[in-house]
């Protein structure tokens, strides 16, 4: 079966996701060079893992889920696994971070008494 069985309705979906993701993550990684401090840093390649490879591997679970007549298991289980720690992740780092009082951008709002 190739990619052109795939009805045209389901080539959109696919491909909406896939553009939606790589742009998510490509304003993810900017927001990583560009952004002040480690705070407003943090919160960059957070969303880029959660939603914009999330939605990369919804792309590829639509589309192998397809060429294989059935759900793809492999993407099924590392988009629940990447839903599932990268918050975690980043609210470990964010307390890390408060706990050693890293500084802030002045006029951050509700930064730890120094």
């Amino acid at each position: 079966m190739t990619s052109i069985d795939m009805p045209w309705t389901l080539q959109l979906v696919v491909v909406a996701f896939l553009l939606f993701g790589a742009l998510v993550a490509l304003i993810g990684s900017w927001g990583l060079a560009k952004l002040p401090d480690f705070y407003t840093r943090l919160h960059g390649p957070t969303k880029a893992s959660t939603l914009g490879v999330g939605c990369t591997l919804i792309g590829s679970l639509l589309y192998f889920s397809h060429q294989q007549d059935g759900v793809s298991v492999q993407e099924a289980l590392v988009t629940i696994f990447l839903f599932a720690t990268a918050p975690v992740s980043a609210h470990m780092m964010g307390k890390a971070a408060l706990r050693r009082r890293l500084k802030g951008v002045p006029g951050t709002r509700n930064m730890p008494d120094r």
